[in-house]
Formats: structure tokens, sequence, C-alpha cells
């Protein structure tokens, strides 16, 4: 199947991860990965939360002190609470951001205003815990609940980093869809090809959906896709697993039970259990399970996403 792409993938991001010198020193903290690879199917849209609200380049750090749950954003030896002044800003930006149809945002990790997890907070005794979330990072992933995040420092890791950029591409054909007229005939070929995908994260969203889509008939059209998009989004932050991985491969297996030779089957069946124990990454049984699409002309199969749920070019599926 031929992984196409209306236009590029509208992504937020902290703008000093772009290069921008925005940072409180001057700094910048370019990713390379970012901006030389993914930047070839994403748009941008960056955001620094410190200049925007108002502050300048350079100026005082700041730090989180106070309750986990609600910490107070403050400068490091002068003690001015920006809180407020960032707050307020925060909820006109997510306002404006609601217009560019994001589908995902990638945040600075640490960051008192956008790390998305584990961020110091200083309590009265001036003792860290690394268990807060950036001001602006929380209000966003508030008022976008399905929207794919992720910081900087997470996508180092090739398992986050491939389910990250899995959720924006299937979130990006999700919206493709909705630009087009809400029907049930549309809905019934995106859950299709998306099947084995969903599987591959969660098969209790699998049996769930499945049922949705089966009943779509009763529910209103605006609630099913709703709904269904809820599910989807809920599903795909489930992370897949060898485990999950090898239950869909062995699912395949199944339509080529006709087609495939003794030998050719023993072979894909040796190659599914290589990867089950470790040894070669999953693009090596997907691959042969994409020669025999092509091979046999299986056309469920052909149309699954998740033989191509990304550019190959990524090699997100290379790991082992």
């Amino acid at each position: 199947m031929v992984l196409i792409m209306e236009d590029k993938i509208r992504l937020g991001i902290s703008s000093c991860l772009l290069g921008e010198n925005v940072r409180y020193d001057g700094g910048h903290r370019r990713d390379p990965f970012l901006t030389q690879t993914l930047s070839q199917y994403a748009e941008y849209i960056p955001v620094c939360p410190e200049v925007e609200c108002g502050l300048g380049v350079p100026r005082e750090s700041m730090r989180l002190i106070g309750q986990i749950e609600s910490p107070r954003l403050v400068t490091s030896r002068s003690n001015i609470d920006l809180t407020d002044q960032m707050k307020n800003w925060a909820k006109k930006r997510l306002n404006e951001l609601e217009k560019q149809e994001l589908c995902g945002f990638i945040f600075k990790a640490d960051s008192p205003s956008s790390g998305m997890e584990r961020v110091k907070v200083y309590d009265n005794n001036n003792v860290p815990a690394k268990k807060g979330i950036g001001i602006f990072a929380g209000m966003f992933m508030e008022h976008f609940p399905l929207i794919p995040v992720e910081e900087d420092g997470r996508l180092h890791d090739p398992l986050l980093r491939e389910n990250f950029i899995e959720q924006i591409f299937t979130l990006k054909r999700w919206r493709d869809l909705m630009k087009n007229t809400w029907t049930m005939g549309n809905l019934v070929d995106f859950h299709s090809r998306n099947k084995l995908l969903i599987l591959s994260h969660s098969e209790k969203h699998y049996r769930m959906m499945g049922k949705l889509v089966a009943e779509g008939k009763k529910t209103p059209i605006k609630k099913l896709f709703g709904d269904y998009e809820t599910y989807l989004m809920e599903a795909l932050r489930l992370k897949p697993s060898i485990k999950k991985n090898v239950n869909v491969l062995l699912h395949m297996v199944g339509y080529f039970k006709t087609n495939l030779s003794a030998d050719e089957k023993k072979e894909l069946l040796e190659i599914i259990n290589q990867y089950r124990e470790n040894v070669v990454p999953l693009i090596v049984p997907i691959s042969l399970i994409n020669h025999y699409v092509r091979k046999y002309h299986q056309p469920y199969l052909g149309i699954q996403t998740y033989l191509n749920p990304h550019p190959i070019e990524l090699k997100l599926r290379n790991h082992a």
C-alpha cells in the first residue's frame, strides 16, 4: 500500500527545538531529527511561551514552586511570580492554535513552561520533586486531550519515537477523512484500513471500535465520528509490544493459507519467531509480508496501514 498524504502534518513545537535563540540564556536546543528528518513530512508551528508572553531574551531563569498539582511559576533569583501572566497568554494562544488543525505537539523537556512530565517542582524547603508539568504544556494537554504530545528527550527512545509518529500520521489521515463528507461508508473504509494498526495497540479498543462501527447507524453521525476519534486516539496512546505485534503478524499469516507454499509459510513463521525472541527487528517480518501481499495480490492486507503506517525512510521499525 502506498502512503498518501494530502499535505504535510502540522505540528506545534517548542521554538528552541528548531534552533531559534529564545531560551533564557539566549541559546537554543536545536534537534537534528526534528529539523532534518521529520521536517520533510511536518509543517511546524513554533511556540515559545516565555517570549510570547512578554519576557525578553536573555532573561532570568524560572522554576515551579509549591504544590505539584498547581505550582506557581516564579523567577529563580528575584522570586517574581509570572504564573498569571503565563496563563493569561496561554489561554489566548490555545484559542489561536485551535485554528491550526494540529496533529501533535513536541515540547521541550524539563521546561517549567513546556515540560510534559517530570518537571522539577520546589517545595517550601527548596527541595525539588520531578513530578510536575510545565504551565503551558499542562494547559495544552487539557485543552487538546486527543492531540498526541511528546518531548524532545523522550523522542530519543526508538519505541516512543515510533509510537508518537504513528499517532500523528494516523491522526492526519483521520483529519483528511474529516474534511470530506461524514458518511458511514467513509468511516467503514477508514476503520477497515486501520483495523490491524488498532489491534497492534489495543485488542480491547479493536473490539470496541468494531462494535461501534457495526452499530453505527443507530448513532447520530456527529456523535459517531466523535466517539470513534476518541477511541482511536485512546488506542494509539497504548504502546505496541512484541507480544501485540506477534499477534497481528500471526493474524495476517492466516490470510495466505491458500497461497503460501509449505516452505514459504515455514520461513515466515521462523522469521516471526525470530522477532518474538528479539533477534530481528519488526521491519523484517513486515517486509516479507509486504512481499507476499504483492506477490499474491492479497486485497485485505494490501490496504492495511499497519504494514505502512509511516514513511519507510524514517526507519522507525528498524530497531531490535
